[in-house]
Formats: structure tokens, C-alpha cells, sequence
């Protein structure tokens, strides 16, 4: 099992991603594509859902199509693209309201607690596929990079930039993450450098406040963290819950939106596994990443009897050797195809 999750992740990306803009000649296609990747990562940190950041990136292109005719220089080109992405973001968020994790709705509950009603999708954070949203236009392979770009599109820390009025989220994107300086910034936002660097101050300082977890990214060359991930696998197929048990910190938290339904502790989370989530017996678990995080899609035993249908992308935050977050996303009939993720498992031969 090390082996299957030490091999590539799964991180294709949604039906669309690739689209050209309709209508738009085959000159401005190839120069518009090339961003389109970055574009969306930037749109994505901004929304907090790849759904809405493929809209956004789509609209984006939409208007640069019907001016492109203004722009001849690449650099020129860069700099618009992100600036009318930027402007359809602010126009998006301008309802005030800010996507969240079930932990910041409400306290936890207990294993015996009933399953609410779910919530409509535009509640939660919305997990993405890293080869969708790890773009920034600068830096390349270099393994530090990687690293450090994952952490900026970890779960918790998308949470955390939601509490972020929407001008300095884009600051704080821009300045931190893609590496603008505060000149580059502030004529984007049609602003001054004083005031791009007073906006990120106040964006430093609300994310400082806020209690991040030190979760760590995925490290495919970490032996130690791979072996963690496949006895996890293991312990969960076996459904092995002394095993599982094992692996997790005494404070993990699971959640599993649109439910708002969340637990604290592995006792209850071992007592909600073996009562009303029992139906995850027999569950089989394909790797992928999402957010930087190992994930996996949770395919349960089919009610036909004939292999396993999905049932959540399983998102893992891990920090110092154990599991300390299980996320189920429940939307598997947009997050499979999103992730690239069979529609269905054959039978085991």
C-alpha cells in the first residue's frame, strides 16, 4: 500500500479547466491559456472554492478576450489579467458572507448526536485538486517552493483568509503567496503603496490571531509520513478501529460537510465509527492530495452488491506523526470528477 500512495497523486483537473474562451481567435487563446492555471489559484485562495474560482477565471477571460486588442506585452498582459480577476473576485465576495469549516460554526458535537439537515454549499470551504490551484507564476520545482505552496493553500489557512475583508485578502494573496511587490500591488488596486502595506499589516495581524494548526503538508519523500498514510489506509479498509485509533491525536477532530455535524477526540470519533457511521465498513480508499493535504476518495460498498460507489473525498491533516483532522467532503457528484476520481469500483478480483 506505501507503494500506491508514494505514486503520483491524482490531480486532474475538472471538466472545463482547459476550455478556451468561446468565440476568442486562436491568437488570443494562446496568450490568455498560459495564465489560466495561476489565475485560478489566485481566484481559488480568494473564493475558497474551485467551482467558483473556475467562474471567476472564466469570466476573467471572457473580458480580457473583448480587449485583448489593448495589450502587446506579456508582462502588461499579466498584470491586467490579474487585475480584472480581481475585480471579479471583490464583485463575488461583495455579499460580505465567507465560506467556514463546521468547527467554526458551532462546538462539537457528540457520537450519538442526529444528523442534521445538510447545509447548502456555499457554507464550506471547498477542498481543491493541487495541480489546479499550487500555480503562482513564480518559483519552480524547487522542493522548498512546492512546500511552501502548499502551505498557502492548506485548508486551515484558506479558512483563516476568509476572515479577511476582501481588499486585504487580495493584498495578503498578492504580497505573500505571489510574491507582487507593494508598487505592483497598489496599481492593481488602483491604491498607494502606504496603503497596500497599512492593509497588509492589518491581514498579518488578523491571521496571527487566529489559532492555525501547524498541519503538515504532504511530503510524497517523507518515508515516515508515507508509512503513517498507508497503515491509516490499512487500519480504515480493515476497519481496524483499535488500529486507526492508534494513528490519530487525542484531540482529532472529523468533519464531514454540508453536514454541520463535527467531533473532537478520537473516543467519540471511534464511537460515531462504529455506530452511526458503520456504513463506512467495507469502505475502499484511493489516494490523491487536496490543499496541499493527503486525501483520499472513500468509495463505499455498493447497494447493488457489484463493487464500491463514492461516498466522501476524505481530506487528512497530520501533524507530529498522527492524524489530527479527518474531513469528509460529501459532494462526491462534483468533487469526484474534479479530482479525477472513478465514478465507481469494480469488484476486487
Amino acid at each position: 500500500m506505501s507503494e500506491v500512495l508514494a505514486g503520483p497523486p491524482v490531480t486532474a483537473g475538472p471538466p472545463g479547466e482547459d476550455s478556451a474562451v468561446p468565440g476568442a481567435s486562436t491568437q488570443a487563446v494562446a496568450l490568455l491559456e498560459p495564465f489560466r492555471r495561476e489565475l485560478t489559484g489566485y481566484c481559488y485562495r480568494m473564493l475558497g472554492s474551485p467551482f467558483d474560482a473556475q467562474d471567476a477565471v472564466q469570466e476573467t477571460m471572457i473580458r480580457a478576450w473583448r480587449g485583448i486588442d489593448r495589450f502587446e506585452g506579456r508582462a502588461a498582459l499579466r498584470s491586467w489579467l490579474y487585475r480584472i480577476a480581481t475585480n471579479v473576485c471583490l464583485t463575488a465576495l461583495s455579499a460580505g458572507e465567507r465560506r467556514a469549516r463546521p468547527m467554526d460554526l458551532t462546538g462539537p458535537s457528540t457520537a450519538d448526536t442526529p444528523v442534521r439537515a445538510p447545509l447548502p454549499e456555499a457554507a464550506w470551504i471547498v477542498p481543491a485538486p493541487d495541480g489546479q490551484v499550487l500555480a503562482t507564476g513564480s518559483g519552480g520545482a524547487d522542493p522548498a517552493d512546492v512546500a511552501a505552496r502548499r502551505e498557502s493553500v492548506r485548508l486551515a489557512f484558506v479558512v483563516a483568509l476568509q476572515h479577511l475583508p476582501a481588499r486585504q485578502r487580495a493584498v495578503l494573496i498578492l504580497r505573500e503567496v505571489f510574491g507582487w511587490s507593494a508598487s505592483e500591488t497598489a496599481q492593481l488596486l488602483d491604491s498607494t503603496v502606504a496603503s497596500v502595506n497599512s492593509a497588509l499589516q492589518r491581514a498579518r495581524a488578523t491571521i496571527a490571531a487566529i489559532d492555525l494548526s501547524d498541519a503538515e503538508p504532504l511530503r510524497p519523500a517523507d518515508a515516515e509520513q508515507q508509512a503513517l498514510l498507508a497503515r491509516y489506509v490499512e487500519a480504515f479498509e480493515r476497519y481496524d478501529m483499535d488500529a486507526l485509533v492508534a494513528l490519530l491525536h487525542e484531540g482529532v477532530t472529523l468533519s464531514m460537510p454540508p453536514l454541520d455535524l463535527w467531533l473532537r477526540g478520537h473516543r467519540d470519533v471511534r464511537a460515531w465509527m462504529l455506530g452511526t457511521g458503520s456504513g463506512c465498513r467495507g469502505s475502499r480508499l484511493l489516494p490523491t492530495t487536496a490543499n496541499g493535504h493527503p486525501a483520499f476518495g472513500q468509495y463505499r460498498p455498493s447497494a447493488s452488491g457489484a463493487g464500491h460507489d463514492p461516498w466522501g473525498l476524505v481530506v487528512l491533516e497530520i501533524e507530529a506523526g498522527r492524524v489530527v483532522g479527518i474531513n469528509t467532503f460529501l459532494d462526491v457528484e462534483r468533487l469526484f470528477p474534479a479530482f479525477g476520481l472513478p465514478a465507481h469500483l469494480p469488484p476486487e478480483v
